[in-house]
């Protein structure tokens, strides 16, 4: 209610524009291929990397589908490329998208492809159109995971996953730009299952029927949680011996650090964190502010995400002294239960068929 008076512009384009896609008033297309798609409705920080590659992964553990191409299509955000473009794992950031590059780099024989037209870029990777840039598919995609791609109407997605984060559900949040929410919060049930990310390790059943019920979706409800991984060195001369520094200075370019902080905490002493907008792109006066720190605390590892790190590493002339304390920290996201992660390959499973 608060939203439909308050902020009635922006609430009432969001009906008009779904009203024209759900009448048939505007296209809607279907891929050639069956398509996953892994978004939400609010903005930024609900895990869709994460749980993009814990699909993957998922995926190739299952013999079901053994020997099947998947294949991963974002829009690329941020990049400077235009149209279809396949992404290989010495791209750089700037031409793909950090998170797109970051998929690539960790499923190096999964095919990651970035188009603003998702349409047209399902169906270059089923192979159904020649891409206009001339580079081809070296295999047609058997499934399509879409990265964020709940609001792009003009594509319906087989099997649509909504993410909600743990610490801001939705139905205590509003429209942006009083709240994160960009999408109407009771598009959420048209989701075929709702994930919810972030959860702690240990989630009680009680807590779970709450969420459930607040929700108010019909379908399944699950639970993830999110761990953090030893710390990477990003280039080659990474020192390993100042992963065991109890200092730690942090550099961040996303929606929400707090997370991240509270694990570094456990281990170190962040004596810095720098901090930037989401998708920020590194520039050389960053990377003396970095150096400036780093000077200051010497001793200490300088420690990013695992998206942050595919854009510093598009800087040129990054000293040697950062190139060697310069680590990510890998995030890695899983189903709290394994009948959460069954239930999931079965929905799953039961749509993509029906194709």
């Amino acid at each position: 209610m608060i939203d439909s008076i308050i902020l009635a512009p922006y609430y009432w384009a969001l009906k008009l524009r779904h009203f024209l896609y759900d009448s048939g008033l505007r296209k809607v297309h279907r891929s050639p291929v069956p398509t996953i798609c892994i978004g939400n409705i609010t903005v930024g920080g609900t895990g869709k990397t994460p749980h993009t590659e814990m699909l993957l992964r998922l995926l190739q553990s299952r013999p079901e589908w053994e020997g099947k191409n998947v294949a991963v299509l974002s829009r690329g955000y941020g990049r400077k490329s235009k149209g279809f473009r396949l992404i290989e794992a010495d791209d750089p950031a700037s031409m793909t998208g950090d998170e797109p590059l970051q998929i690539k780099r960790k499923f190096p024989d999964t095919t990651v492809a970035v188009d603003r037209d998702r349409v047209e870029g399902c169906r270059i990777l089923a192979g159904d159109i020649q891409n206009p840039a001339g580079s081809c598919c070296d295999r047609r995609a058997d499934l399509i995971i879409l990265d964020d791609a709940f609001q792009y109407r003009s594509l319906d997605a087989d099997f649509k996953i909504v993410l909600m984060d743990y610490g801001k559900p939705v139905y205590k949040d509003h429209l942006l730009p009083m709240g994160h929410l960009r999408d109407l919060p009771e598009r959420i049930c048209k989701a075929d299952v709702v994930i919810v990310t972030k959860c702690p390790p240990y989630l009680d059943e009680w807590r779970k029927d709450t969420i459930r019920r607040n929700i108010g979706f019909k379908g399944d409800v699950l639970f993830t949680t999110v761990s953090y991984r030893t710390p990477q060195p990003v280039f080659p001369e990474g020192d390993p011996r100042y992963v065991h520094s109890g200092w730690l200075i942090l550099v961040t370019g996303i929606a929400n650090a707090t997370p991240l902080v509270r694990h570094l905490s456990d281990s170190y002493k962040i004596v810095k964190h720098i901090s930037f907008g989401d998708h920020h792109r590194f520039s050389e006066g960053d990377i003396r502010t970095i150096e400036k720190a780093a000077e200051k605390f010497p001793a200490a590892i300088i420690a990013t995400t695992e998206k942050d790190s595919q854009r510093i590493m598009d800087c040129r002339e990054i000293p040697s002294s950062l190139k060697e304390r310069l680590f990510c920290i890998p995030i890695y996201a899983g189903f709290i239960s394994e009948e959460d992660s069954e239930k999931f390959i079965s929905s799953l499973n039961s749509r993509i068929t029906r194709r």
